[in-house]
């Protein structure tokens, strides 16, 4: 608790600061810190009796000499949450330094209490870390769920929860928006190399935005991401949970930009309940985040309903798509306006085949949409108002998509 690189720099700063030598023990009373580094390392018998008593003590010349390692002076008992840990010695004649003596044990408590707090929180970050690297690579052949649920109670976290899985990707913004800045805030341009070092602002941050007892935030120290376990409401329909997740993540990216200067993509995936779901989550949710800002650019957070099909169509390879490709799109692909009819199908299908929608979501006339609408059936040779002819295309051109992006 009380280490000998702390204490040897307490001593030395403290020493310099009140101009007497000042000496840490730990619990044993051997010297581990000492404005005399000659000192570090020996027995200071008094210490010895302070510990055990939790009481200071006062010696002078002759009482010092009858001491081992003791020169005149004060020593006073180190206390953290009611145990000693050690004593802090001042020397000097009594009367002189018993002046110092209380300020500087306090001083050096508070010093110890910051050090404890430190390291605990670093401590459950690094579980925190190891319980999603668990999650991350769960196998149920391998693993018990409820070990993976046991770690994540100690941790005061319930995996049994219904969460919604959210996962992260930084980087900083383009140099064009490096003349916007919070006044609280950075320059909003820089190298990627300030991420790590903006690490702790940005899970402040992150714990700022998902604020639940039970939300489960962390980093991805080898990817470089961060991840939250969000736990969502137990009846909230899933249209709902992912609508306010999408809502929280939106606030998160503007945070993130206005006060450290960083481009966040999020990717979302679930809901889950179970060790197993939180696996699949997770997994889903990294692959809308590869897939999410190659799709769709513009936008800074994906969910993983809206990239199912990219998803699977990812997961074939690249002679399948292709082939897809080939046969159903014929000769559409031939075209110059190939990709605004492309893009036309997506929307098309998007919208559940509805004019109205469709013409909305891609800002064109009604008229301008039955136009594509008869190119495409003309030039493909497919009923593109059959739902099964339709879903067809938007499967061939979404691999098309993908393709495009490789």
């Amino acid at each position: 608790m009380l280490s000998p690189s702390l204490a040897q720099e307490i001593a030395a700063d403290t020493t310099a600061v009140i101009g007497h030598n000042v000496l840490i023990t730990d619990r044993d009373g051997i010297v581990i810190g000492s404005g005399d580094p000659a000192r570090v390392g020996s027995f200071h018998e008094a210490s010895v009796a302070v510990i055990r008593d939790l009481e200071p003590a006062a010696h002078d010349a002759g009482q010092a000499s009858l001491l081992r390692g003791v020169r005149p002076g004060i020593t006073l008992p180190l206390v953290l949450e009611g145990a000693g840990v050690g004593t802090v010695g001042i020397t000097g004649s009594p009367g002189q330094v018993s002046r110092f003596g209380l300020v500087v044990k306090r001083q050096i408590e508070i010093l110890l209490r910051e050090a404890v707090t430190t390291r605990s929180r670093a401590l459950r970050e690094r579980a925190l870390e190891d319980l999603l690297a668990d999650l991350a690579s769960y196998d149920p052949n391998l693993v018990e769920p409820g070990l993976i649920l046991f770690r994540g109670a100690e941790l005061g976290c319930n995996l049994a929860l219904r969460r919604v899985v959210v996962v992260l990707e930084l980087g900083t913004l383009p140099a064009s928006e490096a003349g916007h800045r919070d006044r609280h805030g950075p320059a909003q341009h820089g190298p990627a190399h300030r991420i790590p070092v903006l690490r702790p602002e940005i899970l402040r941050t992150l714990r700022e935005v998902f604020s639940d007892p039970q939300d489960l935030v962390t980093s991805l120290v080898a990817s470089g991401r961060f991840a939250v376990l969000h736990r969502i409401k137990p009846d909230a329909a899933r249209h709902d949970a992912e609508a306010a997740t999408i809502a929280l993540c939106n606030r998160l990216a503007d945070l993130l930009r206005s006060q450290l200067g960083l481009a966040a993509q999020v990717a979302l995936a679930g809901p889950a309940a179970s060790v197993a779901d939180l696996h699949d989550a997770y997994q889903d949710a990294c692959d809308v985040l590869r897939l999410g800002p190659r799709v769709s650019p513009d936008k800074r957070v994906h969910t993983v309903s809206d990239l199912r099909a990219h998803q699977l169509l990812a997961t074939v390879s690249h002679r399948t798509r292709a082939h897809l490709i080939d046969t159903v799109t014929g000769e559409l692909r031939d075209h110059n306006d190939w990709p605004t009819l492309r893009t036309t199908i997506i929307a098309w299908c998007d919208n559940g085949f509805n004019q109205v929608r469709t013409a909305e979501a891609l800002h064109i006339h009604r008229n301008t949409l039955v136009y594509r609408l008869n190119r495409i059936e003309q030039l493909s040779g497919r009923p593109l108002r059959s739902p099964r002819a339709g879903v067809t295309l938007y499967l061939a051109a979404l691999a098309d998509q993908l393709e495009a992006l490789r």
